[in-house]
């Protein structure tokens, strides 16, 4: 790890599945989620010495070319693996699965859906930002588990904290490094167009 570098988190534009409480399936943006990009920023673009990563997920990759960047693809930037749950509602779960729901939302090991934990997200997040080579700004297009993940590690907080935090489509989370490890750099009112 280099010492001073800055990351900077950008949680992928709104998709329906989200708005009608969907586990998500590879969902591209729509013209909601098109428009929120668009009036965050009509004229965006990062730092110029920025590198900039995205998840393979179609939302986050079009999240960034709607910004105007240029983003190369990084596998350890997807979406929690949601298995049998993809594509299916919140609202179905919880009528259809209610035990294996509380299940999943209060222990941060479990995993009824045969994908990825709460645990197993901070742990892959956290192997990667502790082998991230930082010559460079980087901005990491992604989703907000993953942004969430980041957090929980820069803060050396337990899987518990992930449930804690609320990341809201196109916010981010400023990452530093430091001597002492990560350091959470809270944002002023900035919005994306100041990245």
């Amino acid at each position: 790890m280099n010492v001073g570098g800055s990351l900077r988190l950008v949680a992928h534009a709104s998709t329906r599945a989200m708005r009608v409480g969907r586990f998500p399936d590879d969902d591209p943006l729509d013209a909601r989620g098109l428009a929120e990009v668009a009036a965050t920023c009509r004229q965006w673009a990062g730092t110029p010495d920025s590198m900039v990563l995205c998840s393979p997920a179609r939302c986050a990759q079009q999240t960034a070319t709607a910004l105007g960047l240029c983003a190369s693809v990084d596998v350890a930037l997807r979406d929690a693996d949601y298995g049998s749950w993809r594509g299916k509602s919140l609202r179905d779960l919880a009528r259809d699965m209610p035990a294996a729901l509380g299940t999943w939302m209060n222990d941060p090991s479990a995993s009824p859906h045969g994908g990825d934990s709460f645990e197993d997200v901070l742990r892959r997040v956290g192997t990667w930002l502790d082998h991230l080579k930082l010559h460079e700004s980087i901005v990491a297009i992604t989703h907000s588990a993953v942004v969430r993940a980041a957090i929980v590690h820069a803060l050396g907080a337990g899987p518990r904290a992930m449930s804690r935090i609320e990341v809201a489509p196109l916010s981010f989370a400023e990452l530093k490094l430091s001597s002492a490890g990560w350091k959470l750099m809270a944002s002023s009112s900035t919005s994306l167009c100041a990245i």
